[in-house]
């Protein structure tokens, strides 16, 4: 009987100590391509690249049931070339994403690099998924200030409530002497109702340098919207961009003879669709970028694709994108992590996931 009891004990003490091991998963994302670049300033160049629809990564990511609901999580995420081997993001160890954070009823808090909430509107909205050689950061917000990362960030991610739901984040710029030279806050709300989704954001980063103080701020607000037909999805957005680096404008020269300037006022929208067949999907989109600046450089982009799902893990990609530029503006056509060397381009790709 006693030895019964010890068994039974053993057992018991086996279960609760695995159960509260820490989970953890490999994934990782392998993206390569060949892309057709022309209507730059150079000559047109045909290369094999990586990260068109979405940038090639490793990553580990886990969950530890600390007990009443809490959990402790962590998540490194590496990124690197496929077509040659070299580390992305400059070459950081975990460039895409890295934090540590705890989760419970009260929602998430998360420390360490993470994407912005303005930059996850814009993903969300995205038929292309702020990819492909259609990406979205060739004209919007985003485009020329990485914006799409914070490093240094404390971020909350409230639960879901009738539908509704928020991240908030802060990084401190970490100057000396002053608390305010190179902070960003930003938000996000979301909202969804079956077939409609709804989402807002807002980033403001602080300007401000050791070296050079009462610069304005820059400032991003977002609004998207995604409803399922069913047969299609219709994708709408709309970005208002405010102070110095909020948009840059790619140009080098213009007919005026001005030097080249950074966006201090800019409104861009987006439609696009995406319509799902069997195992493929068509993907489309427009894009137009209304420079509000005095030398008036607008800008459009029109880029269409198709995705072909060959399992569940691997899908080949085809796609095409145009860039109408504007009394001397001259964006490039780029992809996930690539700017781009000409006004148009044309890609075809393997993407596999595990």
């Amino acid at each position: 009987m006693k030895k019964k009891l010890i068994v039974a004990a053993l057992l018991a003490g086996a279960a609760e100590l695995a159960s509260a091991q820490t989970s953890v998963t490999i994934y990782g994302m392998l993206d390569a391509a060949v892309v057709r670049e022309s209507g730059g300033t150079a000559s047109s160049l045909t290369k094999i690249t990586s990260g068109t629809t979405g940038g090639s990564r490793l990553g580990f990511k886990g969950t530890e049931d600390l007990g009443n609901g809490l959990k402790a999580l962590f998540l490194l995420e590496n990124g690197f070339q496929v077509d040659t081997g070299v580390a992305g993001q400059g070459g950081l160890l975990f460039g895409r994403q890295i934090y540590v954070g705890l989760q419970g009823g009260f929602g998430t808090v998360l420390v360490g690099r993470q994407y912005t909430p303005h930059y996850l509107v814009q993903v969300f909205a995205d038929p292309f998924g702020s990819g492909w050689v259609g990406d979205t950061k060739n004209l919007l917000g985003t485009s020329g200030n990485s914006f799409s990362r914070m490093d240094n960030t404390v971020k909350y991610q409230s639960p879901v409530v009738s539908g509704f739901s928020a991240e908030l984040v802060a990084a401190p710029g970490e100057v000396s002497g002053s608390s305010a030279s190179g902070r960003q806050l930003g938000g996000s709300f979301g909202f969804a109702n079956g077939p409609l989704q709804l989402r807002a954001g807002y980033h403001n980063r602080n300007n401000n340098t050791a070296t050079l103080q009462g610069t304005a701020n820059a400032k991003n607000y977002t609004l998207a919207a995604v409803y399922d037909f069913g047969k299609f999805k219709l994708h709408g957005l709309y970005d208002w961009n405010y102070g110095l680096n909020s948009s840059v404008l790619r140009n080098t020269a213009n007919p005026y003879g001005r030097p080249a300037i950074a966006s201090t006022d800019s409104r861009d929208a987006m439609v696009g669709l995406t319509v799902p067949f069997g195992i493929s999907a068509f993907l489309v989109s427009y894009i137009y970028k209304d420079d509000r600046t005095a030398l008036n450089q607008d800008a459009s982009q029109i880029a269409v694709g198709y995705r072909y799902s060959l399992s569940k893990r691997t899908d080949f990609n085809v796609a095409y994108a145009k860039i109408d530029n504007r009394r001397g503006a001259s964006y490039t056509v780029g992809s996930a992590i690539e700017s781009g060397t000409g006004d148009r381009s044309a890609m075809v790709g393997l993407r596999h996931a595990f």
